[in-house]
């Protein structure tokens, strides 16, 4: 069991919007289910939690339909490496790239609006795809006291991973809460799937997989 501490702890919910939802533009098996898992934590274990939306312009480079002969899923290189192209999603303004309207906000501080630059891709909370360019949030955590990260949210091999691991990088004690998460899965050239692949990443780093049920409020 892993008891917190409502001070220095904080759930981040990585883009719970109706775009990644079952219907939705990019939509990820199951993502609905998760909802109701991240506000029992939002209202019994947590004070702080922040919030990250995806929020692409409607020519965003990630786009397939920008990329003439590639389709949604395939991959091409970009300035900042391979980038793996999507249907269009997450559009600025749409009623489905708004928070969940079902998601319990009270506790959340801060959204982390990511993905706005045309030209370049973000998945993880802290950095944009090029690894460098910062989106305030360490600053933010590390002004506040915050010393361990419990991620929830869409996809866990996406933009759950790439936020875990670098909140990893960054020293942050890092937790995945798996049954608040769901995953695409994308089958990989090489084998196994994004998830996996992701997985090991985060073992790497001393990410750890736990359940809503290995944690208890202070």
């Amino acid at each position: 069991m892993i008891r917190l501490d409502r001070a220095r702890d904080l759930l981040c919910v990585v883009d719970l919007q109706p775009t990644f939802m079952p219907g939705g533009e990019l939509a990820v098996a199951d993502g609905a289910a998760i909802v109701p898992v991240i506000n029992r934590m939002l209202a019994a274990l947590f004070d702080h939690a922040v919030a990250t939306q995806d929020w692409h312009p409607a020519d965003h480079a990630s786009f397939a339909e920008m990329h003439a002969g590639h389709p949604p899923f395939s991959t091409v290189a970009m300035p900042y490496g391979p980038q793996t192209l999507w249907p269009r999603h997450a559009v600025q303004d749409t009623a489905n790239a708004a928070l969940h309207p079902a998601l319990s906000t009270a506790r959340i501080d801060m959204i982390i609006r990511k993905g706005f630059d045309r030209g370049i891709d973000s998945y993880s909370a802290f950095f944009e795809n090029d690894r460098a360019t910062a989106t305030g949030l360490d600053g933010y955590l590390r002004a506040r006291g915050i010393r361990r990260l419990f991620f929830a949210g869409l996809a866990t091999d996406f933009c759950v991973a790439w936020s875990a691991e670098d909140a990893a990088r960054l020293g942050y004690e890092v937790f995945v809460v798996e049954d608040a998460c769901r995953a695409i899965a994308l089958p990989r050239p090489e084998g196994g799937t994004t998830l996996s692949a992701a997985r090991t990443r985060l073992a790497e780093r001393d990410v750890s997989f736990i359940t809503e049920n290995e944690l208890a409020g202070r």
